[in-house]
């Protein structure tokens, strides 16, 4: 059987780098064309040498993607940017994975409102899937859009759905206090990314209107309607790894025995959640598609602890814009994603 042709549309990045790693040991698919506006002419491995003998293939203008037969196109672009290439290219007949946040949520008017630009493919939303797989396993399976979830939302939002799915917790006040590397914040350096400000250092920053709350609170109100939440990220001195610890209010007792069943029934069948005895560290995740889970509830307070740990770059990104593939392209959920963390 012929492998599937992918296509990938920016490249140059962090995202898009991982993306061709986890790719190029695909054994179903064949990577037929990597593009980038900037560096076309040149080789992929000019641009990150560590592929080189590796991935060695030239780097494209993304109109090249029309004149190719592909059957499913990542677009690893910036928000604002990949809206223009979902229109260029809808009605070519291949599916379509977006990084970007420009379809995650749920209308033009709210993106607006959070992203601070206009939308210029409304049409968009009426096709779009939000691809957590976990949770929209069956939606994303028929769709030709999806938008892949932030690295944020998705450690936030895969350890507070199986309270609010079975009526665990109160819907409003849960505080989520998340933490991460510097390649979330892309390659481009700015200001608040330079060594000198991010080495030997740890900041809060988006305080009270940082995008991702909306994606979160979104998606987590389709679970169970009029959730309001606190979310404060920060910027860790480390390369890669997510780490957020959320706090919610139970509405009635348990404990933490109880909470540890429910998560281990409710993932069971998810190979891509690790339900942990002891709180997870960001290297117990490193490099993976795992997102690990530790749930608790602490007497003297009354809250539930929740820590969950992801790599920013794969289950945050790359790897679960592949895991997306795979569901959309009728593959066994996990080919290609099984790399072991790496620790140290």
């Amino acid at each position: 059987m012929p492998k599937k042709k992918i296509g990938v549309v920016g490249a140059t990045g962090y995202t898009g780098s991982e993306l061709v790693r986890i790719l190029a040991n695909h054994p179903e698919i064949e990577i037929a064309v990597i593009t980038s506006e900037s560096r076309a002419g040149e080789k992929f491995s000019d641009v990150h040498p560590f592929f080189k003998d590796i991935v060695d293939q030239p780097l494209h203008k993304a109109d090249k993607v029309n004149e190719l037969d592909l059957d499913l196109v990542f677009l690893a672009l910036p928000h604002g940017v990949s809206m223009e290439y979902v229109k260029q290219f809808a009605g070519k007949g291949f599916k379509i994975v977006d990084f970007s946040g420009d379809f995650r949520l749920d209308s033009p008017k709210t993106y607006e409102e959070w992203y601070n630009k206009p939308h210029t493919f409304v049409e968009g939303f009426d096709t779009a899937v939000y691809g957590l797989p976990e949770l929209f396993y069956d939606k994303i399976k028929g769709a030709d859009l999806v938008a892949n979830p932030g690295c944020y939302p998705t450690s936030a939002i895969l350890p507070l759905a199986p309270l609010l799915a079975n009526g665990i917790i109160e819907s409003k006040g849960i505080i989520i206090d998340a933490k991460s590397g510097i390649t979330g914040a892309g390659i481009k350096a700015s200001a608040t990314t330079h060594f000198s400000n991010v080495n030997d250092n740890f900041r809060a920053y988006g305080l009270k209107n940082h995008r991702h709350t909306i994606e979160i609170q979104g998606v987590l109100s389709g679970i169970t309607a009029g959730v309001t939440l606190q979310f404060t990220p920060h910027l860790l001195p480390v390369d890669r790894g997510i780490l957020s610890t959320t706090y919610a209010r139970p509405k009635g007792a348990t404990s933490g025995a109880k909470l540890k069943a429910l998560y281990q029934d409710f993932y069971k069948d998810k190979p891509f959640v690790r339900i942990c005895d002891t709180p997870p560290a960001i290297k117990d995740v490193r490099g993976s598609n795992y997102c690990n889970i530790y749930a608790d509830f602490d007497e003297r307070t009354g809250n539930i602890i929740l820590v969950s740990t992801i790599d920013n770059l794969v289950k945050g990104a790359a790897g679960q814009a592949v895991q997306n593939m795979n569901i959309m392209l009728g593959f066994e959920e996990s080919l290609g994603l099984n790399q072991i963390p790496v620790n140290p």
